[in-house]
């Protein structure tokens, strides 16, 4: 698919999609990066796409179909108004800052423009994010499809309708990978707690969680039933589970509150 891009943001998940499109045989000549730090552009420049340090320096010829906006959402509002020109003109327009709502892109950009909302998430640098995008009304098929197209080179795309449901997105496929890891830390700790070599400690709980990953996508089966499988009746694995499942203090109770503080922070940040 022959599309331009314009990337406003080169961080790790500008980084990331920047990745995924290339392997996805967008041309690197038909992206544009703008990041004022040099490190980052210098990544662009590696891939062979046009960066640069400012808006201001975006060649005069260059009309991109896309704009991705990929910088933090403390900084957004301030970025935004640089931009209207090309939404105003039909760029589709796609913010994966987090919190920030349809409506502040439309007051910046004018009620008609194209917007699509997106929350990726850092497994997106291996070309396994899960992404999820809600568009307003303005955006048309084709820009939808361009979104898509451009979203699964770094993962699992799902579209909603719903824009409410974006926060609890967030606090839970955005930030998730941050719990996935903080389990990784937990089961070494407790490894070497129980003994082992801190070495295997840590190659067992990073082996063990990717892998189960991998078989809860793979199977036909639900978690549920996978977990049910590999539990015998009073044996080991029951045993660990009769503290991790504990209804006041196990892991059940404390995801919920975990999800919902994230998700709360989202709310927050819009």
């Amino acid at each position: 698919m022959s599309l331009s891009l314009l990337l406003v943001g080169s961080g790790k998940m500008g980084q990331a999609m920047l990745g995924g499109w290339i392997d996805h045989q967008v041309d690197p000549a038909n992206i544009v990066v703008i990041d004022p730090n040099s490190e980052n552009l210098a990544v662009a420049l590696k891939l062979g796409c046009r960066g640069i340090g400012a808006a201001s320096e975006i060649p005069t010829d260059f009309k991109p179909d896309v704009i991705v906006l990929a910088v933090k959402p403390q900084i957004i509002s301030d970025v935004l108004p640089t931009f209207r020109a090309y939404a105003e003109t039909g760029s589709l327009v796609v913010s994966i800052a987090a919190g920030t709502r349809i409506a502040t892109f439309e007051a910046a950009f004018g009620e008609t423009a194209a917007v699509i909302r997106a929350m990726p998430n850092t497994p997106a640098a291996v070309h396994q994010g899960m992404i999820v995008c809600c568009p307003n009304p303005h955006v048309s098929l084709v820009q939808k499809n361009h979104c898509d197209w451009l979203m699964r080179a770094i993962g699992s795309v799902a579209w909603i309708e719903d824009e409410g449901l974006m926060d609890a997105v967030t606090g839970l496929s955005g930030s998730g990978p941050a719990y996935v890891f903080y389990m990784v830390e937990a089961m070494t700790a407790a490894g070497v707690q129980a003994g082992l070599p801190e070495e295997l400690a840590i190659q067992l709980a990073q082996e063990t969680v990717a892998g189960a990953g991998a078989l809860v996508r793979q199977s036909d089966e639900t978690a549920a039933q996978l977990r049910k499988n590999v539990t015998s009746p009073n044996g080991t694995t029951a045993a660990g589970l009769e503290v991790l499942m504990n209804e006041k203090s196990g892991l059940g109770p404390l995801m919920e509150k975990t999800v919902a503080a994230a998700t709360i922070r989202s709310k927050e940040l819009g």
